[in-house]
């Protein structure tokens, strides 16, 4: 069976359990899945339940599908997401990606934690995702393209729409929320990075660094969605403080942001 048809199997289990789909999808990265729970009239699909979907291992990823309502808006989010680092290929991490798009997704919130690089940053501050930087050493569209989905050479010159970066900045200035802008460089992990990855990322241009996002972005990019990128910053990344970095420090600090997250998303989602 081909990954197109995978991808149209799954979509199909998707469909029969819900009535309506929306066209606004969300990827709710560590710790901030519990904005899946504050949806209206949602229906919940455990990963696990959905062909072919990858399962998820790690604290802070639920691993849910859920489709219902934010500020009276229906969306679609993943609650949790799978990463390279837990030894999926690529092609599994954008798998349920591929799957919203199949399902009619046409526009796509991705959010995830991240360690700051910008000496600006705080933890607990919130980051608009300008550009990103792939240094995870693969691409999740090597190998044979899926024409039935997109080109074989995506252009991504704005890979986060920028009429979409402009609405997040009214909404958050609505919500009285601070959101900063800058550029998010994602490495494979699972290991945190060194002091001196964190300075080559700070040569290169990078704002914020994580485990994420990138491939699930050059896939919806590949589909035609249009894409925003909201990082939570949980930490000072490696060498700024004098301290070592933990998964709790992460998790704690996006438990402790999330009201502040969930006000952005119920401010965002109306305007999108």
């Amino acid at each position: 069976m081909t990954e197109y048809e995978k991808t149209c199997e799954a979509a199909e289990a998707v469909r029969a359990r819900c009535a309506t789909l929306p066209s606004i999808g969300l990827i709710l990265g560590s710790g901030l899945g519990n904005f899946a729970d504050s949806l209206q009239r949602r229906v919940s699909i455990p990963f696990g339940e959905i062909p072919y979907f990858p399962r998820t291992t790690i604290a802070g990823h639920a691993g849910r599908l859920v489709i219902g309502e934010a500020a009276a808006v229906q969306v679609m989010a993943l609650s949790g997401r799978v990463h390279f680092y837990e030894g999926h290929s690529l092609a599994q991490v954008v798998f349920p990606v591929r799957v919203m798009g199949a399902l009619g997704i046409k526009l796509l919130v991705i959010t995830n934690a991240a360690g700051g690089i910008n000496e600006g940053f705080r933890p607990g501050d919130l980051m608009l995702i300008s550009d990103h930087i792939n240094l995870m050493g693969a691409n999740p569209l090597s190998g044979a393209n899926l024409d039935e989905l997109g080109p074989r050479f995506p252009d991504m010159s704005e890979a986060y729409d920028p009429a979409l970066r402009e609405t997040a900045q009214r909404a958050a200035a609505r919500a009285g929320i601070k959101l900063s802008t800058g550029v998010y460089i994602a490495l494979a992990g699972p290991s945190y990075e060194t002091p001196a990855e964190i300075r080559m990322c700070r040569t290169l241009g990078g704002d914020a660094v994580g485990m994420s996002t990138v491939p699930e972005v050059i896939a919806a990019n590949h589909m035609g969605m249009r894409v925003l990128g909201l990082s939570c910053i949980t930490n000072m990344a490696a060498g700024l403080l004098p301290r070592k970095l933990s998964h709790e420090e992460v998790i704690q600090t996006t438990e402790n942001t999330r009201d502040k997250f969930a006000k952005l998303l119920n401010a965002l989602i109306p305007l999108l």
